[in-house]
């Protein structure tokens, strides 16, 4: 699927404001430093999956609480006047845990708004890290509501997942390090929720590698904004719903990825699940069906 949109001059100009740059994710680089890892890559070798092209995974599984999101919430956390009553985030996991994990490093109270339809073992996690987690019926989309109530009742601090330019440039730190540890890449393959990721590798790299955006065929967010020309909300479902589900792209991703992003295709549930087996067969790697869903989108051709 083409990224490209069609766009009248007042259309342009109102996606300007959405975008971040070089000097944000540098901003943020430095920042976050000493909060985060700088996880290291695993190149597979010749022939690896059967593959023809040399492939190399980016290890964020290894980064604190298990993803990327740290980043992020690190970066907001850092440039933000916390009041009282500390932070509060919808998540429907991975958010939620760096939320916790950070507001719990840097002080703060935390509070952490859940889908049902998330893992338990999340939920579990951010209450080790001291916050307090409120479950909500349903999928990510029903969770953003709640949280919105109880943050004009308390004053909190709100973090969005995806959705704030802090968050955004925090996350494009992934492209910093990727372009000092695989020097001759020519293209970055990444999964997509509510693209706080891919916005923020997209933004850092400008065109310098060829920038893929994957998503599971039941979590479609870009690929419904891209053909609406804007964020669209969605039904979202499959086993990476937790984290690659929300209902809406943010607008961040959306404008740059109309500037900065090849394509974005479309995996199945079960060329995720099947790329789940074959990284903890082959290399002994364990990742969620999230984790898993950019390298599916070379195992199953996509």
């Amino acid at each position: 699927m083409s990224t490209s949109v069609t766009a009248s001059f007042d259309r342009m100009s109102w996606m300007d404001q959405y975008l971040i740059g070089r000097s944000d994710i540098e901003a943020a680089n430095g920042r976050i430093r000493p909060y985060v890892r700088r996880t290291p890559v695993l190149e597979l070798g010749p022939g690896a999956f059967d593959l023809a092209c040399r492939v190399t995974l980016k290890l964020e599984l290894m980064q604190h609480t298990g993803s990327f999101k740290p980043r992020g919430a690190f970066s907001k956390l850092l440039t933000s006047d916390v009041p009282a009553p500390g932070v509060i985030a919808a998540s429907g996991g991975n958010f939620g845990l760096a939320v916790a994990f950070a507001a719990h490093i840097l002080g703060h109270r935390a509070e952490i708004f859940m889908p049902s339809s998330s893992p338990k073992v999340k939920a579990d996690r951010i209450r080790s890290n001291g916050a307090d987690v409120t479950i909500v019926d349903g999928f990510y989309s029903e969770v953003v509501g709640a949280c919105r109530d109880r943050a004009a009742e308390t004053g909190a601090l709100v973090m969005h997942a995806f959705d704030q330019p802090e968050v955004v440039a925090g996350q494009g730190t992934v492209g910093v390090e990727l372009s000092e540890q695989v020097l001759d890449a020519d293209t970055v393959l990444v999964a997509i929720g509510g693209g706080g990721l891919i916005g923020g590798v997209a933004a850092w790299f400008q065109g310098a590698v060829r920038i893929v955006g994957v998503e599971p065929e039941r979590c479609p967010t870009l690929s419904e904004a891209i053909a609406a020309g804007e964020p669209v909300d969605v039904e979202v479902g499959g086993i990476a719903a937790d984290s690659l589900g929300p209902a809406w792209a943010g607008e961040i991703a959306f404008a740059v990825v109309s500037e900065h992003v090849e394509r974005v295709v479309l995996v199945s549930d079960d060329a995720i699940r099947d790329a789940q087996r074959r990284l903890w067969n082959g290399i002994r790697v364990f990742a969620e069906p999230g984790g898993a869903a950019a390298l599916s989108a070379l195992l199953s051709a996509a």
